[in-house]
């Protein structure tokens, strides 16, 4: 999805497409690797078996459902379970497709960003595509293309965006389309208003741009609604609500604790020695009157306020990545930028080749230290959730209702009735999250079975439960975790 102008930038050519394809394949190829090598081949994350199982039942059963025949809206991203149905219906589901869909958005960001860079900065002319190879080979990119999440998809629709407010002319129907279609890969693309209806505004005529914007994004964000409000009667995703809900404890933290955590992990890579190039290119987007880049660079800083502000910054600051391609483009254009204005020199030379080096350095010494990171998630999801749905389908009675936190992996490899104790297909228990005394009534109402949770999530009732089955997995103790553990459900 290459949406910069190629009128006013210069394409690339074959070599340059072909070596971002390659580099793709390969780095991606590095974390497959590890992880086999670690574990097994998996995914990172318990909720890629949330939408891995939406899709098969779209792609086999023609129904948007996590359990056959209820229908239920615990898919964060549509469009994204949409795209891994395809998958099921090729065979190639569920790995090769979706490591596949996360290579095709990673290489797509790639060639936008690369683009862009030679858009925005005329006097960068690289042979080789640097801005491109950077965007694959920086860890949180590569780890979101392997995890089978949205993550980058989404990623990749706001980047578009961002990069199209820089035009001189833009496409504000395109715009519209765009900014819809991320809310159909997380609702947190609603914030993208913001950016682009400030930079209509400061546009000459902004009154016919504003209407052909909201003719694009008003006929895909009403089926947006049109399509939650049939499936559970409210306008989003369960998951928004869940997790407002899950996290409140969170939201007590002092302010700077949670600023300072999630700045952490954005800067836990190359983005901390381009963070002057930030700042520079922010500057002269001000001399120069560049409204979209300061348009976006505010989206940027709010974003990660919201988002530190009412959730933890956890699976690598999984949720705050959707900033990080444009930041990652701002701070090399920035450093590139102020080489090229500094007067030749002996020590501009070697400041020069020193920058370019750490960068080089951070970055490849990332990938190593990216491609084990994410061989120890995966490894924890198999050993844990994995383990557990796979031992509960071949051990529990058929009818055996089962109430769990994490369901992912559960509702792709097991096929008993489920309770969401997180609230995704469960939008019941959303009120009382965490409440254990709530939760007890609740569970003897519905006549549970048998409870799967880490004991550390409902400790009172941990130790009141009887243990029947522990996972076991070694990946989750070295992680500093605890093992899952299913319980019999009997409180009395």
């Amino acid at each position: 999805m290459v949406i910069v102008s190629t009128k006013s930038s210069p394409d690339l050519d074959r070599k340059q497409v072909l070596l971002l394809a390659v580099t793709t394949l390969l780095v991606i190829g590095i974390y497959l690797t590890t992880s086999a090598l670690t574990f097994r081949i998996g995914f990172p994350l318990d909720d890629s078996w949330i939408y891995l199982t939406y899709a098969r039942n779209l792609a086999w059963r023609g129904e948007w459902a996590f359990l056959p025949g209820q229908p239920s809206a615990g898919s964060t991203a549509p469009l994204w379970s949409a795209l891994l149905a395809l998958g099921f219906l090729l065979g190639l589901a569920p790995y090769v497709w979706t490591y596949l869909l996360g290579g095709i958005a990673l290489f797509a960001l790639a060639i936008t960003a690369e683009q862009t860079a030679r858009r925005l900065l005329p006097s960068y002319r690289s042979s080789w595509p640097l801005v491109g190879l950077f965007l694959i080979a920086e860890w949180h990119m590569t780890w979101a293309a392997a995890s089978g999440m949205e993550t980058l998809l989404h990623a990749l629709l706001v980047t578009s965006v961002l990069f199209l407010l820089n035009e001189p002319t833009p496409r504000p129907l395109t715009l519209g389309l765009l900014a819809a279609l991320s809310i159909w890969t997380r609702p947190d693309g609603l914030t993208l208003l913001g950016p682009i209806v400030l930079t209509l505004l400061l546009r000459p005529r902004p009154m016919p741009a504003l209407v052909h914007f909201g003719l694009g994004f008003g006929v895909l964000f009403g089926l947006y609604l049109l399509f939650h409000l049939t499936l559970s009667g409210a306008p989003f995703p369960n998951t928004f609500y869940a997790k407002q809900a899950e996290y409140a404890a969170w939201q007590a933290r002092p302010f700077l604790y949670k600023i300072g955590l999630g700045v952490l992990q954005l800067v836990t890579g190359p983005l901390l020695v381009l963070l002057p190039g930030v700042v520079r290119w922010g500057v002269k987007a001000v001399r120069q009157r560049a409204w979209g880049t300061l348009a976006g660079m505010i989206w940027a800083a709010g974003y990660v306020f919201l988002y530190t502000m009412r959730l933890p910054p956890y699976q690598h600051g999984r949720y705050l990545m959707p900033t990080m391609p444009a930041l990652f483009v701002w701070g090399l254009l920035g450093v590139l930028d102020l080489f090229r204005e500094a007067a030749p020199s002996p020590r501009l030379r070697r400041m020069r080749l020193a920058w370019a080096l750490i960068v080089l350095f951070v970055t490849i010494g990332f990938v190593g230290m990216g491609a084990q990171s994410y061989a120890e998630d995966v490894a924890y999801i198999e050993s844990e959730m994995v383990q557990v749905a796979k031992w509960v389908s071949v051990h529990l009675p058929p009818e055996t209702l089962i109430a769990a936190h994490d369901i992912g992996a559960l509702g792709y490899f097991d096929h008993h009735p489920l309770i969401d104790l997180a609230g995704l297909i469960s939008p019941e228990v959303i009120p009382f999250l965490r409440d254990e005394a709530h939760l007890e009534e609740f569970l003897d109402q519905r006549q549970a079975d048998y409870v799967i949770a880490f004991p550390s999530l409902y400790p009172g009732l941990a130790d009141r439960l009887q243990p029947v089955y522990v996972s076991g997995g070694e990946a989750a103790i070295r992680l500093g975790g605890e093992n899952l553990v299913v319980y019999r459900w009997s409180t009395r």
